[in-house]
């Protein structure tokens, strides 16, 4: 595979989120929530693990009421005895001084707990209610993801700055006072933690806004102004492909400059859709940008004239399909396996080249062709497939090249 230059990430705090490592330079973790109704066990149990399995290294929960927070330890007992060993936090808002304060097994069982400084409180009493959850995560030794939001920003923090924002002589546009509104409420929350004793590294800070260039900026500032981890995340970014692409868009610039230790895709499910698309993203993100590897990536040409037939479009799509499917065994018995590459092509104008820089390759007869399929392994051509039984073939030596170059030392010496 080709290389890609070395991303140095921005040095940030080591913050331990259950058994998850987050910043101090530990590769980016992948999280995602759930849309369950945290009460009910049953269905916030199955989430939670369809979630994990599918990547999610940190899930979160909404902990609304007292009926979900006395529901989080059961999830956490349940999940645990089903072998699912996931940290959970807890997504508080307006109450969650009291649910803490209230159900301390919700407050052990709890990983992290998330709070919005824009709506931990009203006036008087948010400072206080602040304090009341922060002295619970000390208490119990949890890290806090304090997150603003473009759409709960402390409104008399906004107001303060837009009004000496007027005073100058040359007032900056209302975006630029809001873009600081959030950075201040941000650090300025995450002083008031630590004032209280929490310490930095049990201190995790996002900013969610809906528009990618307001988020980049954003995060460029909370990184050149502390050494805080950091959680990307695009807020409300849509559904379906606007919500990937705008995803990726706000994402993509952070994360090549070295910002950001944990990132969610915060996209809308279509109806009936598995929740496990935010997670998928997040990782076709993170692996497309060299970051991490989670399985091994299947290169095929988008199609065109010379390729009436959609045999190669089946043949990509059931490869891709196998390789998921196997990565559950093979991440077990084939170490390194997540970095292959599979080239599955159309016809001659690229295919012989991209089946070449893949680790094993096909480049499948265009229309009008010899009705030839030659496969390159690491680089060179080794053989020609022809005939019906190319798919089931070329699935079999993709097989045998994965036993043969990842196999571990214990594999070896059984085959031997």
């Amino acid at each position: 595979m080709v290389a890609l230059p070395e991303i140095n990430r921005h040095l940030t705090h080591t913050v331990r989120v259950g058994t998850v490592t987050v910043g101090g330079g530990a590769p980016v973790v992948v999280q995602s929530m759930t849309n369950t109704d945290t009460a009910d066990v049953d269905a916030t149990v199955r989430q939670v693990r369809e979630l994990a399995q599918a990547g999610s290294e940190i899930v979160r929960m909404t902990v609304n009421n007292d009926a979900a927070a006395a529901a989080v330890p059961h999830v956490r007992d349940r999940l645990m005895a089903l072998g699912v060993d996931v940290p959970l936090a807890g997504c508080f808002h307006y109450n969650g001084h009291k649910l803490l304060h209230d159900h301390p097994a919700c407050a052990e069982a709890l990983a992290k707990y998330r709070i919005n400084p824009g709506n931990v409180g009203f006036r008087e009493k948010r400072d206080r209610q602040f304090e009341m959850i922060v002295e619970r995560a000390i208490e119990y030794r949890k890290p806090v993801r304090i997150g603003v939001n473009w759409g709960s920003l402390d409104q008399e923090l906004a107001q303060t700055l837009m009004d000496e924002n007027a005073t100058l002589a040359e007032p900056k546009p209302s975006d630029h006072v809001m873009r600081e509104a959030l950075v201040r409420s941000a650090l300025d929350s995450a002083g008031k933690a630590e004032a209280i004793g929490l310490a930095p590294d049990r201190i995790i800070l996002s900013a969610k806004i809906s528009r990618a260039p307001d988020l980049i900026a954003v995060y460029r500032e909370l990184a050149r102004r502390s050494r805080y981890a950091l959680h990307l995340g695009l807020t409300e970014a849509g559904m379906g492909a606007k919500g990937i692409v705008a995803t990726t868009s706000a994402l993509a610039p952070l994360l090549l400059e070295g910002i950001g230790d944990t990132i969610r895709a915060s996209l809308t499910p279509r109806p009936g859709e598995a929740r496990v698309v935010e997670v998928q993203v997040c990782q076709e993100v993170l692996q497309s940008l060299g970051l991490r590897a989670f399985v091994p990536q299947v290169t095929a040409c988008p199609g065109c004239g010379r390729t009436t037939s959609t045999f190669f479009q089946e043949l990509a799509d059931r490869i891709e399909g196998y390789l998921k499917t196997q990565m559950p065994i093979w991440k077990q018995r084939y170490p390194g396996v997540e970095e292959m590459n599979v080239a599955v092509m159309g016809c001659i104008v690229n295919g012989p080249g991209e089946s070449k820089h893949a680790d094993i390759g096909i480049s499948l007869p265009g229309t009008g062709e010899q009705p030839a399929a030659p496969v390159f392994i690491d680089g060179e051509k080794r053989l020609t497939l022809r005939g019906e039984r190319i798919a089931e073939e070329f699935q079999t030596l993709v097989e045998d090249y994965v036993a043969k170059r990842f196999a571990g030392d214990s594999d070896r010496s059984a085959a031997s």
